[in-house]
């Protein structure tokens, strides 16, 4: 497979770029400072020249806050972006998957959400991802969306290494047990992203771990799998949450991978599995 790569500097690109390479396909991968796709030449450029046959945006301004003060970059990053990468895969006739994010729901459904409940948007970063789906659909079969949701990995900032930092400095923690949700680990979403790449399964499709959990949960795995004492995290409320975050969170972002299950596709694996391994090879650093 002759695949680009947006966004490959991030966790998820670093990992989908390396699975691809060690699995024999011929990949482009380009970090913001390669390709800006933000930029409408730049992107007709490199698509139409490379001629992938699979264009995976792994791209996006991930600073859920910082949307919220600047929504014309958050559009331009992670909605009219899409416009220009879908634009050059016509042209190129190569097959985009559009990664979006459980952000694109309002969180307050009582059961998992799945891939034809209607979006509503509660953050200016999920509007924008919500649009840089409808930019991606417009290609009708030749585009994948694929919602996913807490992503962490090896590489990069997330949630994992930070509660491993905060466990290392504080005896006692505190996180919100009113956000539930799937943790997705990157290693295992890139092997998923490559199956749909090679499939060129089309329309939207949620892919996450399986399990789900709290925040408060999660933090507690991730201590134990750092061998130390889970009850030094303490549960709190979101509104007990000091300062008030800028941009909401939904309270449900658990997805139901419905495409996936019903496709007779392999679910990914029960979070905690991946979630040992990542913290073992951090600790191993």
């Amino acid at each position: 497979m002759r695949v680009l790569i947006t966004g490959a500097g991030g966790q998820l690109g670093l990992d989908l770029a390396q699975l691809c390479s060690v699995s024999g396909d011929e990949v482009h991968a380009f970090a913001r400072e390669g390709l800006d796709i933000t930029s409408r030449s730049d992107v007709l450029s490199a698509v139409t020249s490379l001629r992938p046959e699979v264009v995976v945006n792994c791209g996006a301004w991930t600073a859920v806050d910082a949307c919220e003060g600047d929504p014309d970059r958050a559009l331009a990053a992670n909605g009219v972006a899409v416009r220009w990468l879908a634009e050059a895969c016509s042209r190129a006739q190569a097959h985009l998957v559009q990664i979006s994010t459980d952000y694109v729901f309002d969180g307050t459904l009582d059961r998992p959400y799945h891939e034809w409940d209607d979006t509503d948007p509660q953050s200016v970063y999920g509007l924008t991802k919500m649009i840089g789906e409808q930019e991606a659909l417009v290609l009708g079969t030749q585009a994948t969306v694929v919602r996913t949701s807490w992503v962490c990995g090896r590489n990069g900032s997330n949630m994992v290494k930070t509660i491993m930092r905060l466990a290392g400095a504080h005896p006692q923690l505190s996180f919100v047990a009113d956000q539930v949700g799937h943790p997705t680990f990157t290693h295992d979403l890139a092997v998923a992203l490559r199956r749909i790449a090679l499939d060129r399964l089309s329309g939207v499709v949620h892919v996450t771990n399986q399990s789900p959990c709290s925040w408060y949960q999660f933090a507690c795995e991730v201590v134990a799998a750092m061998g130390g004492d889970p009850g030094i995290v303490q549960p709190i409320a979101t509104a007990d949450l000091q300062p008030v975050r800028p941009a909401p969170r939904p309270a449900n972002s658990v997805l139901d991978n419905a495409v996936l299950r019903m496709g007779g596709y392999p679910m990914l694996r029960d979070f905690r599995e991946p979630l040992r391994e990542t913290v073992a090879f951090l600790q191993a650093q």
